[in-house]
């Protein structure tokens, strides 16, 4: 008969594979809740809609912005809130803040001007949603539904109820981010290691996300 292992090295074994199957039941499920959330369109009524910025040029929005601008346009015909909040500050050398740019559209397209709150602060997604959170606080109000590309809801989400909101989501189903599966699953896979960063360090994931495009 063989030798059997060693009593320490047998645990150590273990001990290793329990670690990676834990691992991967991590990296899984959160992986799991982000294609899962990325599917839910809460149009509950809430006190604003959000839109978390997007990069914009010379004060036009990009095609990622606009499609959530559009989504944010229809909510608030739909009666969702009656305030839009434009989030994300300006990046070296721009004119126009992201917020800006958002607010601009919004009211070139039909949203009364008093209605849109521009909060022109952040340069990622966990920045602004503390600007915003802010914003929206001191004013007296504390629900929100956030806005932003389906993989990002959930991370989204998640940072602005540690920023004091009542959040939920309503992402955006075009432009861009939603077209090819590879895109699609690229995002996801992004996403999830932003989220676990963020849960582990409750810092800003902006490396790993490459928030400039993805809020």
């Amino acid at each position: 008969m063989p030798p059997h292992p060693h009593p320490v090295r047998r645990f150590l074994r273990r001990l290793l594979v329990g670690f990676v199957l834990m691992g991967f039941l991590v990296v899984g499920g959160t992986a799991f809740r982000v294609w899962q959330v990325a599917r839910i369109d809460d149009r509950d009524r809430a006190d604003v809609v959000v839109v978390l910025g997007a990069a914009q040029y010379a004060g036009r929005p990009s095609k990622v912005l606009e499609a959530r601008l559009r989504q944010a346009k229809a909510l608030f015909e739909e009666g969702v809130a009656e305030h839009i909040v434009t989030g994300g500050g300006r990046r070296e050398g721009d004119r126009y803040s992201e917020a800006e740019a958002g607010k601009r559209w919004l009211v070139d397209h039909g949203v009364p001007d008093d209605r849109v709150i521009q909060v022109s602060e952040g340069n990622d997604t966990l920045g602004t949603l503390h600007a915003v959170a802010g914003e929206v606080m001191n004013r007296g109000w504390e629900s929100a539904v956030i806005v932003s590309d389906p993989w990002h809801s959930l991370r989204a989400r998640t940072m602005a109820e540690d920023a004091g909101l009542d959040a939920w989501t309503s992402p955006t189903h075009s432009g861009p981010i939603v077209q090819t599966r590879e895109t699609q699953a690229r995002y996801i896979l992004r996403e999830t290691a932003a989220l676990l960063y963020y849960r582990g360090t409750h810092a800003s994931a902006d490396r790993i996300a490459l928030d400039q495009e993805v809020g």
